[in-house]
């Protein structure tokens, strides 16, 4: 089963409702964070829409995973950089694909290793259900339904998209 999504738009959307978001509860100077590797492709994409001038940081939760000792290491583990101190600051949270929940609670652990930030906000491109832990995003591009053996990963075939498939 395949269902191509236009990513451009709904990164475009993302980047409306962001700008919207911050505004609205005046947040003015936020740290951006995409987690490796779709959700800092999309964290790239909205830090240039949005004009951030606060460089963009990266996170990968590898060792933070709770299945870590089930999976393995991957094999392609990058550094996590961030590019100033997070305490007290307002952090956006960027990833491709909210699913059970436990990427995002990885990534709120290793941040918090950083120091105490103000606040976060979580941005996703997709949001699925069937979460695990209670966990869910502020901004999200779109909401969809999958049955329990469907998958969604972003994938480069000449140009980004979204694929949807059975395991």
């Amino acid at each position: 089963m395949s269902n191509d999504i236009d990513v451009d738009a709904l990164i475009t959307k993302l980047g409306t409702d962001l700008s919207t978001f911050l505004h609205k509860n005046h947040i003015d100077h936020p740290l951006m964070v995409g987690i490796h590797t779709g959700g800092v492709w999309i964290a790239e994409k909205l830090h240039q829409q949005l004009a951030l001038s606060t460089p963009l940081g990266t996170l990968d939760i590898s060792f933070y995973r709770d299945d870590f000792t089930r999976i393995g290491l991957h094999p392609q583990v990058k550094p996590s950089h961030l590019p100033t101190t997070i305490e007290n600051r307002d952090i956006i949270l960027v990833d491709d694909v909210l699913h059970t929940g436990r990427t995002i609670r990885a990534a709120l652990n290793e941040i918090f290793d950083y120091g105490r930030p103000q606040s976060v906000t979580l941005v996703v491109l997709i949001e699925r259900d069937q979460r695990e832990l209670p966990i869910c995003a502020q901004i999200v591009g779109k909401m969809m339904t999958f049955e329990k053996d469907q998958h969604i990963k972003l994938t480069n075939e000449g140009q980004l998209s979204l694929k949807q498939f059975k395991l």
